[in-house]
């Protein structure tokens, strides 16, 4: 094996467990191409699009907790490769991007294809460094995994120019190790013990970073040893399983306003491992901004992001998963509870999870195809989202359970779920993997099929076609009636289009068809598709059930 810079580079990701590279190839950095030939433990996803590459790269993030690596060129490249940087900050994803720059002695002369990535990268990503010299592939390898993974995971961008890239080098072999988890102080902890005693109505606030291994264990063991009713954070359903009888949902986008009257009634709230963006807190309106009504206990492993915007009552940067086995461990035989709270705040839920589903004329209703998934996905299937009102009747219907999985992009962008879909069947090629997309968002990627083909993963793919982007015709119904401007579609024929891909498809035209059209998707070893014929009028204000989440 050669001994060039890197090599160094791809030596340092390979003894850190980053096993799978996601890439459109250019050629600012052909010499970490070529250094790949020589590490076939390193699986090379070649992709057809960086937006698509990155999103993958996003999703194995979150899947492994390991960065997620996309190597892309500089320019139009990493162009395209921004909506992924943007990704992984709002969902506070590991994510390292590799970038092919110019050469060293053109830097900052307007050459040719340079963007100056500190510049265009610098407010989202967590670092963005760009070595002159060879020798520091490795150590910014080094720096670039422990950065992505610590405090808030979040994206790096690494930018190195062509001709740093193969001279000889020094092959180091470090070996990044994890901070070890903290808890809070002896007092700090009987402190928040006594207040968990005394709360008549607690509430948790479930978020991302309890998504660890033994995360979502540790927090069901406390949730059931304190009695304390559990709301997951924005599209965190999978968190908590949703038929226990202490989940009371997901804080998202569209919460009815007596659901969240409910939860003001919790005189202790626990926000742990949340960040309490916008979307949980409702515009910042719960818990009141900036000192809560109730007590308020924030747990966060970040610094920055406790008492970022709520004055907390118990503000404890530590790990949230350490700190709910300790307290699981202290809980009393019988905690002290209104003996009304949980069940209301259940029904609350169920009631709005019930599920709807009209008779449109113009196609099917789409929580139609979601129940039918429900009723029929394995225990283990792992459920991708991309965005727009298709996806409504999984956020506020979908019952996940089991080890299920939803992989969905907090950041809503459009065109994640295609790639997150390869990413995950990579991942966990002995699960199935159902990804849920609307006609707007699959041509926005798309391409990436091919991989699934390629190397034949079983996902089902199922793409609701309304002819429009919905979500945005939605709000302009709602804010300018009847007056259509840029949102109709005009599309191709989707089942023709992925058979020439070389997976077989089907069209689903009527409600009679679907229990048995995902019945076959679900069966199928390989890729399959599915076109769902879905109504327009289903998701429009006062035409059918209003969508959520």
């Amino acid at each position: 094996m050669k001994h060039t810079s890197a090599h160094a580079l791809l030596k340092i990701f390979h003894i850190n467990g980053l096993d799978r590279v996601f890439l459109v190839p250019g050629e600012s950095y052909l010499g970490i191409l070529d250094a790949l030939v020589d590490f076939p433990e390193i699986d090379t996803v070649v992709c057809r699009h960086e937006s698509g590459a990155g999103y993958m790269a996003v999703a194995d993030g979150r899947l492994t907790g390991r960065p997620g690596v996309v190597m892309v060129s500089r320019g139009p490249g990493v162009s395209n490769a921004a909506i992924a940087i943007h990704t992984a900050q709002q969902d506070a994803v590991p994510l390292i991007v590799v970038v092919g720059q110019i050469p060293k002695r053109d830097l900052r002369r307007e050459a040719f294809q340079e963007i100056d990535c500190q510049k265009m990268f610098g407010d989202i990503a967590k670092w963005v460094f760009e070595p002159t010299d060879p020798g520091q592939l490795a150590e910014a390898a080094f720096k670039a995994i422990r950065l992505a993974t610590t405090g808030t995971p979040g994206p790096v961008v690494l930018v190195i120019p062509e001709d740093i890239q193969q001279q000889e080098a020094a092959q180091p072999a470090w070996r990044a190790t994890p901070h070890a988890a903290t808890l809070p102080s002896a007092p700090q902890l009987e402190a928040v013990r006594q207040q968990l005693n005394q709360a008549r109505r607690p509430l948790i606030v479930a978020g991302g970073a309890l998504e660890q291994p033994g995360g979502r264990e540790a927090l069901r063991a406390f949730a059931q040893a304190w009695q304390i009713p559990v709301a997951v954070s924005f599209r965190r359903h999978d968190l908590y399983p949703n038929d226990d009888a202490l989940y009371a949902g997901e804080l998202g986008l569209a919460n009815p306003p007596e659901q969240i009257d409910a939860l003001r009634r919790s005189d202790l709230i626990l926000a742990l491992g949340t960040r309490l963006g916008d979307v949980p807190t409702q515009g910042y309106a719960f818990p009141d901004l900036p000192q809560a009504s109730q007590q308020l206990l924030h747990c966060y492993p970040d610094p920055h992001i406790v008492g970022l915007n709520f004055a907390a009552d118990h503000g404890l940067v530590c790990d949230p998963a350490a700190l709910l086995r300790q307290l699981a461990a202290d809980a009393p035989a019988r905690p002290d509870r209104d003996p009304e709270w949980a069940a209301e705040l259940r029904s609350r839920h169920t009631q709005r999870a019930a599920w709807v589903a009209g008779q449109p004329s113009d196609g099917v209703d789409f929580n139609l195809v979601v129940r039918s998934l429900a009723e029929q996905a394995p225990d283990d299937a792992i459920v991708c989202l991309d965005a727009g009102t298709f996806a409504a009747p999984v956020y506020r219907h979908f019952p996940f359970r089991g080890s299920q999985r939803l992989m969905t992009p907090l950041s809503g962008a459009m065109g994640y779920g295609t790639p997150a879909a390869v990413a995950s069947a990579l991942r966990h090629p002995g699960r199935k993997t159902i990804c849920l997309v609307g006609d707007g968002g699959f041509l926005m990627t798309g391409n990436e099929m091919i991989a699934a083909v390629e190397r034949q993963l079983p996902i089902l793919f199922i793409v609701s076609n309304n002819a429009s982007y919905g979500s945005i015709r939605l709000h302009q119904e709602r804010q300018y009636p009847g007056r259509v401007s840029g949102t109709s579609l005009s599309n191709p024929d989707f089942p023709a289009l992925a058979a020439a891909f070389g997976m077989a498809s089907s069209r689903v035209e009527h409600a009679g068809q679907v229990d048995a059209a995902i019945a076959a998707g679900l069966r199928a070893d390989g890729p399959r598709f599915i076109e769902v014929r879905s109504s327009l009028a289903a998701i429009l204000p006062d035409t059918g059930p209003a969508p959520a989440g």
